[in-house]
């Protein structure tokens, strides 16, 4: 697929979504639909071309946080609508040039690498049970000889089930010389690119048929196709990665999103989330236990813990309803019940059950520093900024608010005071 140009339709408003969000940005396994369309096109083309027209700004804007050198084209949507209109006033670099939807999330580079075929148009065609509510494509001796609506089909045309599938493959000197012949002479006053099909067959262009996947080139129009398109997207990562070695229980329980690296031999268990850049190495993630944009290095945590973003454990157990944030623990126990947030732990200090560092003073948050074989009792708060040294024990209960010399115990528990027979007098019994 050398020398391709690759133009990606984006300008649609996508009203069956029922969203004020632009289609083309809801989101399939944590990236925008569009994200995967420019990510298979840039495995075969350095020149990609997105037509932008409905919220283009805010598509432009979400595209370049993933991806460099894309180029930009604004739909003249006044003047040219329609998918025809979409292809105009763009230079493709490359002698072929390939025309993807971008809400096909589930397009992949190997799938249109077969469109390499020497015609005028390669056109993507599917095989239905049921082609209801397709345009019908007609082929005879290999060759497409006619594409039909099928509130334009007739009778046999009707019993037709090879269907349009929407991406094609064109001669970029058969687009320059037959975009400016489309008209918008029909109902809805559009310029289709099916009409350049319609004036390969009038001309004897080759126009070849390619039979494709109806997995990959599964179109999202609402959001019921939107969730069923990230079922089948899930289920690629997931069988990757157990592929690869990775445990997992349940995987249909399981939701990994696009980004996350797991290595090594690791165990992801039921009702797991991993989110945005999690890297797990080596590790264990229990059940209902979420992670997101951190590091797990030889570590367990869960069942029920949350691991929130810049978090990196390493060597460490994190048990349930341990929350963290922001926290670097090497090689330490937390077993419950705990939140962990802007700190650094250090190896062999253990977290008592209800422990929190209070890092935030309502404007700004501080950071607190433990150091090794620190022993932590329940229910204590460390009330940032903070520096607890090595060896050093935190009776339960206390509230630490200033710094803790290493060797020393800290307590500041207020002495107990029993007033005898309250109760009695309290309930007047």
């Amino acid at each position: 697929m050398n020398k391709l140009s690759i133009i990606i339709l984006a300008a649609g408003a996508g009203t069956r979504m029922k969203s004020s969000n632009p289609k083309v940005l809801h989101k399939i396994s944590g990236k925008p639909m569009l994200y995967y369309s420019i990510k298979e096109a840039s495995k075969l083309s350095d020149d990609i071309t997105v037509v932008l027209y409905h919220q283009a700004s805010k598509v432009k804007e979400e595209v370049g946080k993933y991806f460099k050198n894309i180029n930009f084209v604004i739909q003249d949507h006044e003047n040219f609508p329609g998918t025809g209109g979409a292809v105009m006033n763009i230079e493709p670099k490359y002698e072929k040039t390939l025309v993807l939807n971008a809400d096909m999330p589930l397009i992949q580079a190997k799938e249109l690498e077969k469109f390499n075929i020497d015609a005028a148009i390669v056109m993507s065609v599917l095989n239905l049970e049921d082609a209801n509510g397709y345009g019908r494509v007609i082929i005879k001796d290999g060759k497409v000889v006619k594409i039909v609506e099928q509130k334009d089909a007739n009778e046999d045309e009707l019993k037709v089930n090879t269907a349009n599938a929407g991406v094609y493959l064109f001669e970029t000197k058969f687009l320059k010389e037959y975009l400016p012949k489309l008209s918008n002479n029909n109902a809805q006053k559009e310029y289709y690119i099916t009409d350049l099909v319609e004036f390969a067959i009038n001309d004897n262009k080759v126009l070849k048929p390619l039979i494709v996947n109806e997995e990959n080139f599964k179109g999202v129009n609402s959001k019921y196709e939107l969730s069923q398109a990230e079922i089948i997207h899930q289920n690629r990562i997931k069988k990757e990665f157990m592929q690869n070695g990775v445990t997992m229980r349940l995987p249909d329980t399981i939701y990994i999103e696009e980004g996350v690296q797991i290595e090594g031999e690791c165990v992801i268990e039921n009702g797991v989330s991993l989110l945005g850049t999690a890297k797990i190495i080596n590790s264990i993630v229990k059940t209902n236990s979420v992670v997101e944009d951190s590091i797990l290095d030889n570590s367990d945590v869960g069942p029920m813990a949350r691991i929130r973003p810049n978090s990196h454990l390493k060597d460490t157990h994190v048990g349930n309803f341990v929350e963290t944030k922001k926290a670097k623990l090497n090689s330490v126990k937390a077993g419950h019940l705990s939140y962990l947030g802007d700190c650094e732990i250090d190896e062999g200090t253990n977290i008592g059950a209800g422990t929190i560092t209070c890092n935030y003073d309502g404007v700004n948050k501080h950071k607190t520093i433990i150091g090794k074989n620190v022993f932590i009792g329940s229910d204590t708060q460390l009330v940032a900024p903070v520096t607890i040294e090595d060896d050093v024990i935190l009776a339960a209960g206390t509230c630490v608010t200033k710094d803790i010399k290493k060797g020393s115990l800290a307590i500041n528990r207020a002495p107990m005071k029993i007033i005898k027979d309250y109760f009695y007098k309290f309930f007047k019994k």
